[in-house]
């Protein structure tokens, strides 16, 4: 199982970014799938999600409006689609992929699989 995230750099305020996630060895249509971040010093939060076969979404409320999640079950890849981004979205972004889930999300604990995350920095 392997799950490539890409898309992460730099960025001024108000840009957009688009991170994927391309699954190998599991399907994302089967899995409850989402975005993680980690900022220095702080806990890592779920930020976006998209559950298995039904599609239904999460968002966390900072990024609500702003973030879009999405999958495409034929190339087996999630997307990240980062709009009017701030400085408080710098982190590192994590895509996860669990069979068990939290809500909408992967619960993210011994079963899941994760990405080796993609720095995202965005400048004032």
């Amino acid at each position: 199982v392997q799950l490539q995230a890409s898309g992460g750099g730099l960025v001024q305020a108000g840009g957009s970014l688009r991170l994927s996630c391309a699954a190998s060895g599991l399907s994302l249509n089967d899995n409850y799938a989402g975005w993680f971040r980690q900022a220095p010093g702080k806990e890592r939060e779920r930020v976006s999600c998209i559950m298995r076969r039904g599609g239904l979404t999460y968002h966390t409320d900072s990024v609500m409006g702003r973030f879009t999640v999405s999958r495409d079950i034929a190339q087996n890849t999630m997307y990240l689609q980062m709009n009017n981004l701030k400085p408080e979205d710098t982190a590192v972004y994590y895509c996860v992929a669990d069979k068990n889930g939290w809500g909408r999300c992967p619960r993210g604990a011994h079963t899941a699989s994760w990405g080796q995350g993609t720095q995202v920095t965005v400048s004032s």
